[in-house]
């Protein structure tokens, strides 16, 4: 424990040697581009719990799809056909009719997780449904389709999907189009207590050999277990068990992964007397205003979990202006620290992590506003929500050459803009519920080949001189990233037979849009909480940044 305590223990970490103890992680689930041989039928009828304004009902939730029999180590592994089938029952039905509903529309994100080997993410399959009408009585059923994630694995062993949290946006409209008061409701559904062994969608067989092959044993790290250090740039797993959080019980060590099929419950937010106490990332030693904060709880945490908040602004060429990104919580698991003896002769260490936004359970930013003059002169202010479509992955390199480590840190991930509201000149112009880009936000990959797909790419670059504290970007201190994305054309814009997706298309869409991101440093949830400024009493993240330009 000492070893932990020593690694971390100002916001700025010194970091000494290159010597680390091998951390058992989650480990990334990444796109790839092969054919699997065979399919493989998903048909699961599941009982869940819902939670609607008129209080918590049971519900069925039926998922279907097609998926590979088997797969090869990096081979893709694509659902295809899949469908959500929600059953709500009569309470539902009376909730709409409550608001003069006529009609529905409904959109659905369903989190599944993918485990294998002890290892895990999460996905999430999304879905969308012509508009319903909505009947007198009775129960109302919904059936959605849409995005379902890419995954490819690493390593050979039976790939598990599990189905859990289950998201469900109505929107409902009056008989005569016009929508509703209020315009939309949001429905959270998790799996009923009678459906823990009933979440099981699929297994699919990863072999170590060539596509359709049997599926092997995962191969050993090439490097084996590294000694431990007292100064690592990676926060070390000493700690006997993971302590209870504000959000849910969780302990290190029992099997259950960080990622699993419960969705995520309401979270606490910061402590106010931690406000007096806390430290200010960009500014060491100045006090923070946390109330801006949003919750940032890990549920289930490990002895690798992170948890850190993060912030900056991301240009909008077309406009000639800047969007503040808002402070959001992303949570991360590191993965296995491995010493890497390159054939230019250099020694690198290298960890692969994965992570996720985190939003009152969902994997998104806190919906936030930005204002900008359209043509020069309008004034629109729009209601704006980045949410993940797929896993982030954290690659960091640090070259080791004494006394100087040079460290560069890649992040990854597929994030998609959703409008929720526009106001033009202070007029509500109404976009619909389904308003998002036709797919995720881009960024030019320096290695397409291994990293195929549309997703945002973020490089942070350090330096760790042996006995200084870090400077620039290392993961578990912090620090500035920066980026150029394109933003997509949109669609699903407008309500009442309008078609908005030109015209938001026109006014946003496009490259060559600079982002600078701020992360402040990261909190250990799964280990005792350090006294010097990394966690909360509650174990969410101490340190709040602030955005820079």
């Amino acid at each position: 424990m000492r070893g932990q305590r020593a690694a971390q223990r100002t916001s700025r970490a010194p970091a000494r040697g290159a010597a680390i103890a091998a951390l058992v992680a989650l480990a990334p689930l990444l796109p790839a581009a092969a054919v699997a041989l065979g399919t493989h039928e998903v048909d699961a009828e599941i009982p869940y719990l819902c939670t609607l304004p008129s209080g918590a009902q049971p519900a069925t939730v039926r998922i279907k799809g097609t998926l590979p029999e088997r797969a090869a180590v990096g081979e893709e592994i694509r659902p295809t056909d899949v469908t959500t089938t929600l059953e709500l029952p009569a309470a539902a039905v009376a909730d709409l009719l409550a608001l003069k509903a006529a009609t529905v529309r409904a959109e659905t994100q369903l989190t599944v997780g993918a485990a294998q080997n002890g290892r895990g993410t999460d996905a999430v399959w999304r879905g969308t449904a012509e508009p319903l009408a909505v009947p007198a009585d009775g129960p109302l059923t919904l059936t959605t389709t849409g995005d379902v994630p890419i995954l490819t694995t690493d390593a050979a062993g039976d790939l598990t999907l599990t189905a859990g949290g289950l998201a469900v946006d109505l929107a409902p409209s009056a008989a005569d189009g016009a929508a509703t008061t209020p315009a939309a409701l949001s429905v959270g559904c998790v799996p009923g207590e009678d459906a823990r062994e009933r979440t099981l969608l699929a297994t699919v067989p990863v072999g170590a050999g060539t596509p359709g092959g049997e599926p092997g044993t995962p191969p050993a790290s090439p490097s084996g277990p590294l000694p431990p250090s007292t100064s690592s740039p990676f926060p070390r797993p000493d700690a006997p068990k993971a302590p209870a959080t504000a959000g849910g019980k969780g302990q290190a060590g029992t099997g259950e992964e960080a990622n699993g099929p419960v969705a995520k419950g309401p979270l606490t937010g910061p402590r106010a007397d931690d406000d007096a106490k806390a430290a200010d990332a960009n500014t060491p030693g100045a006090a923070p205003d946390r109330r801006a904060a949003p919750p940032c709880v890990t549920e289930k945490p490990t002895p690798t979990s992170l948890s850190a908040y993060i912030t900056g602004y991301s240009n909008v060429r077309k406009l000639n202006g800047a969007s503040l990104i808002p402070l959001s919580c992303v949570q991360i698991e590191q993965g296995i620290p491995e010493i890497e003896f390159r054939p230019d002769g250099t020694l690198h260490l290298v960890q692969k992590s994965v992570g996720g936004l985190s939003y009152q359970g969902r994997k998104q930013s806190p919906p936030f506003e930005s204002t900008f003059l359209t043509f020069g002169f309008a004034p629109v202010t729009a209601t704006l929500v980045l949410e993940q479509a797929g896993p982030m992955t954290v690659e960091s390199d640090i070259l080791l050459v004494f006394p100087d480590n040079i460290a560069e840190s890649y992040i990854r991930v597929p994030l998609v803009l959703r409008v929720l509201d526009v106001r033009v000149n202070g007029t509500r112009l109404d976009v619909g519920p389904s308003c998002r880009t036709e797919k995720p936000i881009s960024s030019p990959e320096p290695q397409p080949a291994k990293y195929p797909g549309d997703h945002l790419v973020l490089l942070g670059k350090g330096q760790l001189i042996n006995g200084t504290d870090a400077t620039g970007y290392v993961l578990t201190t912090g620090g500035p990233l920066t980026g150029e994305v394109t933003v997509p054309a949109f669609k699903g814009c407008g309500a009442g037979g309008e078609n908005l997706d030109r015209l938001l298309t026109a006014s946003i869409s496009g490259s060559g849009n600079y982002i600078k991101q701020i992360q402040g440093q990261t909190c250990a949830v799964g280990v005792e909480v350090p006294t010097d400024g990394q966690c909360t009493a509650d174990r969410q993240p101490y340190v709040v940044p602030k955005p820079e330009r």
